[in-house]
């Protein structure tokens, strides 16, 4: 299955899910990579007029779902303030999701995660940085330490703020099974964020059950896989041999075949690849339209690292 680059894929190909009460393609946009690298402040910021070209492109090929936070920032660039710059007045329908919980200090050095009482503060400075008055998803991001009050006062504090109108919807982001279910005993819960991906399928058991729970599984690094967690540098993907063969044997990319494996794993599973490259945005919309085999699903599986399958 060859694609033609003369007119691309767009994010219908993926299908719709629903997002809460919100209907998404499957198939959306991470704002991460806009401000330059993985890692946030590292690196050569990407060029500002070609990060706004990708964001509006994004949306003329249908993307109604970007994934941001207000510490995705490098150098010269904030993700928030470009998809502002970009997209203002927002169309309608499209779902705006950021995440609360750690943050950063101006330098971009990391702070420890953020206090029930002050996760208003963040959840305002993303009001402000992309200029809504309310926000459609906000994930809390738990870290390794979530500190005192744990998920539960966390997740108590958002829900007042979503109860007040200023968050639409709320989800939670690197999590396991018990914070999820301590998250839920104190909020409504429409989607996890973890990373989960060929090359990682430690989340396996999570996007079952939340298949089971009907709420919605969004995976982070599904092309890049283990060890791309925050602060990894170097190039996505390091496509494995099953990989690259199944690739040839469609014409498609090695990325095209990781989404396309992802979105295999269930209706409930989005995907939000990240790229500040306008040839790379049309590459992962496209994946949207890969029908894997049963026989290329069998490779891909048994080539990949040990760990639950999904």
């Amino acid at each position: 299955m060859t694609f033609s680059t003369s007119h691309p894929v767009t994010a219908d190909a993926a299908g719709t899910w629903r997002l809460g009460d919100l209907t998404v393609r499957r198939i959306g946009l991470g704002a991460m990579r806009l401000t330059g690298s993985a890692a946030f402040h590292a690196g050569v910021p990407r060029d500002r007029e070609q990060a706004l070209a990708v964001l509006r492109r994004a949306v003329e090929l249908g993307v109604d779902h970007i994934d941001t936070a207000a510490f995705y920032f490098s150098s010269l660039r904030s993700s928030n303030e470009l998809i502002n710059r970009a997209l203002a007045p927002y169309p309608d329908g499209l779902v705006i999701a950021t995440k609360v919980g750690p943050g950063r200090d101006p330098s971009g050095a990391w702070l420890p995660a953020a206090r029930p009482d002050q996760l208003r503060g963040q959840v305002e400075e993303n009001l402000r940085q992309l200029g809504r008055d309310h926000l459609d998803l906000v994930n809390l991001r738990v870290m390794p330490s979530v500190g005192p009050g744990g998920v539960a006062e966390r997740m108590g504090a958002l829900e007042e703020l979503r109860t007040a109108g200023l968050i639409r919807h709320l989800g939670v982001s690197n999590v396991t099974s018990a914070q999820l279910a301590e998250a839920r005993a104190t909020a409504p819960v429409v989607c996890v964020q973890n990373m989960y991906g060929l090359g990682d399928r430690r989340s396996a058991p999570l996007v079952r059950e939340c298949g089971e729970l009907g709420i919605v599984f969004v995976p982070f690094y599904s092309i890049a896989g283990e060890g791309r967690e925050m602060g990894v540098v170097g190039e996505p993907g390091g496509a494995d041999g099953a990989v690259e063969a199944v690739a040839r044997t469609h014409g498609v990319s090695a990325a095209q075949v990781r989404l396309a494996w992802t979105l295999r794993q269930g209706p409930h599973v989005l995907a939000i690849p990240g790229t500040g490259d306008p040839a790379h945005l049309e590459d992962n919309l496209a994946a949207g339209a890969l029908r894997l085999t049963d026989g290329d699903l069998a490779l891909l599986e048994a080539s990949a690292p040990a760990g639950p399958a999904a």
